[in-house]
């Protein structure tokens, strides 16, 4: 018999899939940026139908570092795990530069798709990297780049995992040098292009055109990127927006009130309304699903013991 069980202790096969049929939807795919096991279940509960694991929110809040490049390869994909075994929407995680060489990034593309990842981006970068709207930016040779794309694609056990390919060439070599590498990057057999930091609409536009793949479009508060809406996002011909930061930045912003209101009157009554309350809390991760799981075997303890 299949017991029924809390989303953490369960198995959620067709996540690949999902991913697959929301990127070949004309509807845009709005993936938020999540970094734990929290931010994920809340994108679920909110009706998100994909969310991005950002690399900047997992550094910042794990280790306390901002995105340079200080987390390890076992790290992210711990994160990954955790985050895909409480949430049954897909997630496309942020694999930094595949972590060194072609053998490395086999190793990161099956361990990344074992811990349940639908997506898997891969960047242009050296490494260190950094993140795509700050300066100082390295990047590999195109040829380096679409072996870790060959790779990353010969890799994949489940052909639905969709990779990819990120480049950060626009800043230092301008956009049309960035669509020239995302069309290599294409032709290497990535499902996804990622065209990192353009500085226009009509960039955006360029890109799309010149392109055959799915795009992505990075929206960050405050970054390179012009913040536009869905429908516009839509018209430009973007299959994917995510928004990495933006769960980190409201955080970061109620959080410090919070604590500033605690420290300056030690309470916190003026935010019981922006709080959920106990039970609400607990019953995100499924409670009672725990609790009548437990009980099934506690019973059977007890009658046991009654017998004899």
């Amino acid at each position: 018999m299949s017991l029924s069980m809390p989303l953490s202790l369960g198995i959620h096969p067709g996540k690949n899939q999902q991913l697959r049929a929301l990127i070949a939807d004309p509807a845009l795919l709005v993936a938020p940026g999540a970094f734990d096991c929290l931010t994920i279940r809340l994108a679920e509960q909110a009706g998100c139908k994909a969310a991005y694991m950002t690399g900047s929110g997992v550094s910042i809040t794990r280790l306390g570092a901002p995105d340079v490049a200080l987390l390890s390869f076992a790290e992210i994909v711990d994160q990954a795990k955790r985050m895909a075994d409480v949430t049954t929407i897909p997630i496309i995680a942020d694999a930094d530069t595949g972590y060194g060489g072609p053998l490395n990034v086999i190793r990161t593309v099956r361990e990344f798709e074992r811990a349940g990842i639908s997506g898997i981006q891969i960047e242009d970068q050296q490494w260190p990297k950094r993140c795509g709207h700050e300066p100082g930016r390295k990047i590999v040779s195109t040829e380096e780049m679409v072996g870790r794309i060959k790779a990353a694609v010969d890799t994949r056990h489940d052909p639905n995992v969709v990779i990819i390919a990120r480049t950060d060439a626009r800043s230092d070599l301008g956009i049309n040098a960035a669509i020239e590498r995302s069309q290599r990057y294409a032709e290497a057999g990535a499902d996804v292009c990622f065209l990192e930091s353009p500085e226009s609409a009509d960039e955006m536009r360029l890109l799309n055109q010149q392109l055959k793949v799915p795009t992505l479009a990075n929206l960050v508060e405050g970054g390179r990127t012009p913040m536009l809406p869905v429908d516009q996002l839509t018209d430009l011909g973007y299959s994917i927006a995510i928004f990495p930061n933006s769960m980190t930045r409201v955080i970061a912003s109620v959080g410090k009130a919070l604590y500033t209101e605690l420290a300056r009157n030690g309470s916190s009554a003026a935010f019981s309304d922006r709080m959920v309350d106990h039970r609400s809390l607990w019953n995100l991760f499924e409670y009672p699903a725990f609790m009548e799981l437990e009980s099934r075997y506690v019973q059977s303890t007890a009658s046991e013991e009654s017998t004899k």
